[in-house]
């Protein structure tokens, strides 16, 4: 899973990607590293309706609803999407035969559902109260899928197969369970989803008697996979780049309006990760996308990028760093004399985020400059 480029350290980018994937990456993994909290402290330092607001945005909404927070995930597994065309395509000009193509995409698969199990504690060996559901599981299973529906149709068809899926999906949710006469059908503990993780799912759920990236919630997820892939495909044509960030402009809008229209009958919720959900997230990215890709590849505005970059280029890594390494500890070592030199908690509680923030970019900038790149 390490890899080193052999590129010259003013040019570590490896060649052939878009800046503007890695660095909306980076963006995205920002909020994950620490940088949710930062923002939620300025509350702390100006206690205005304005920054109570942004702080409210940097936590996931309890059930139905829409946060900034709720974006980061699919986000994600939206950028993952964007890089496949690219990464096919790669993989065909070096000669690989389909049946490898295939192979690879299962294996990423399968390491990332390994991954979220060991940062979910499978190591500790004790099998019964292991999490086994896991964001980066989500991301593996979703990813593969999708990836592999790409691999072997065209546009047209990938357009209705994302369009069975999230219909398919919305009339699922209506097969009732027992509970659902009681709580209803869209609720945590009355709907399908959770009825199918508590009989299928084994080991402990993340809330009970529901998890957030369970089995039947992944289906959706596959939807959010291929929209990104679509994405991919568009800033891969032979378009113009101001057409391109129209387009994706455009779609964005369109999807996120679509969204909020559905989520009157079928609600905007992340935990079950619904139709409208996906339409609303995937808008929302490609908006992000849209404005990342026309700043930086296409207007070439890019020196503001780095510090997003070094984030984007490792950012698995530094997801499962955290739960491994203690950079908090680290961060009160090295700095924790500064924080004491204000009497304010609530300076001390923003520079304390802002410590972690710089210990975890800090670790992730020596990977950058000696060429470091883990990858799946």
């Amino acid at each position: 899973m390490s890899e080193k480029n052999n590129k010259s350290k003013t040019d570590i980018k490896p060649a052939g990607r878009l800046l503007s994937i890695d660095a909306l990456r980076g963006f995205d993994m920002f909020f994950i590293m620490g940088g949710s909290t930062l923002v939620a402290a300025l509350y702390g330092l100006f206690p205005n309706s304005f920054f109570e607001s942004l702080a409210i945005q940097m936590e996931h909404v309890e059930w139905n609803g829409f946060h900034f927070y709720d974006i980061i995930f699919p986000l994600f597994l939206f950028i993952a999407g964007i890089s496949f065309p690219f990464s096919l395509a790669k993989s065909r000009s070096k000669g690989l035969t389909e049946k490898k193509i295939v192979w690879n995409i299962i294996r990423r698969g399968l390491i990332l559902i390994l991954l979220g199990a060991i940062y979910n504690g499978l190591l500790s060996f004790d099998f019964a109260n292991v999490r086994y559901a896991s964001v980066l599981g989500r991301i593996g299973i979703a990813w593969m899928i999708a990836a592999l529906i790409y691999r072997v149709t065209n546009t047209r068809t990938r357009l209705i197969i994302t369009g069975i899926i999230l219909i398919g999906y919305y009339l699922l949710l209506f097969i009732p369970t027992h509970e659902a006469i009681e709580y209803g059908i869209y609720t945590k503990d009355g709907c399908l989803v959770g009825y199918i993780d508590r009989i299928l799912l084994p080991g402990k759920l993340h809330e009970g008697t529901f998890d957030p990236e369970g089995l039947l919630s992944a289906i959706p997820a596959v939807a959010t996979a291929l929209l990104g892939m679509f994405a991919g495909e568009i800033v891969k044509s032979e378009k113009s780049g101001n057409k391109k960030a129209l387009t994706l402009f455009v779609i964005g809008i369109a999807l996120v309006v679509a969204g909020w229209l559905w989520n009157i009958g079928f609600p905007v919720n992340k935990k079950l990760w619904t139709s409208s959900f996906v339409c609303v997230a995937g808008g929302y990215s490609y908006l992000l996308f849209a404005l990342f890709y026309y700043l930086i590849d296409v207007k070439k505005w890019q020196s503001w990028t780095k510090f997003f970059t070094v984030i984007g280029i490792n950012s698995i890594t530094i997801y499962i760093a955290q739960q491994f390494i203690n950079f908090g500890y680290t961060a009160d070592s090295l700095f924790g004399g500064i924080y004491s030199l204000f009497n304010n908690e609530a300076i001390q509680i923003f520079l304390s985020n802002a410590g972690y923030i710089t210990v975890c970019w800090l670790f992730l900038y020596v990977l950058y400059r000696n060429k470091i790149f883990l990858k799946v």
